[in-house]
């Protein structure tokens, strides 16, 4: 079984995810936010009235060679 953890911080309009993989970030309200991830990938949502959202979600890992 593995263990999980994540704070959350809000500062301003920022919040600020933090977990074991990393730290995260986010911008937005209630009808349009941006986040990215501690891998880098980017997720972007928006809300409509009606319990309507669109999501979309860009970029992959981050892969590292040495």
């Amino acid at each position: 079984m593995g263990w999980h953890y994540r704070k959350s911080i809000k500062v301003g309009p920022f919040r600020v995810d933090l977990s074991r993989h990393g730290i995260g970030h986010s911008i937005g309200g209630r009808r349009f936010h941006i986040s990215t991830t501690p891998d880098g990938r980017r997720h972007v949502t928006v809300r409509l009235p009606g319990g309507f959202h669109v999501g979309k979600s860009f970029g992959g890992r981050r892969r590292y060679r040495y």
